[in-house]
């Protein structure tokens, strides 16, 4: 019974250890991603690049309906540059 004593106190440090490392990988992650955000932002384009191409493109409906769901998820951060039909 010492052996399953020892067992289980083992598994018990490992799954903390991991659960505590995992926790830290996510909170750093988090806070690299909102140092980079905040003082390293990208380039901002002018806007939506008019593209030459065939005449039939997206619907200018869904076009205005895409650009404002990203606008409204990013806040205002966000841009369309490019839709391509997959």
């Amino acid at each position: 019974m010492d052996n399953l004593g020892l067992a289980f106190e083992l598994l018990g440090v490992g799954m903390i250890t991991v659960f505590v490392i995992l926790f830290l990988v996510v909170i750093i992650g988090n806070l690299i991603i909102r140092f980079v955000n905040e003082y390293l932002p990208g380039e901002v384009s002018g806007g939506m690049v008019p593209v030459k191409g065939p005449a039939t493109g997206p619907d200018p409906k869904k076009v205005a309906a895409i650009a404002s769901a990203v606008s409204i998820l990013t806040r205002g951060k966000g841009r369309i540059t490019k839709i391509e039909k997959r």
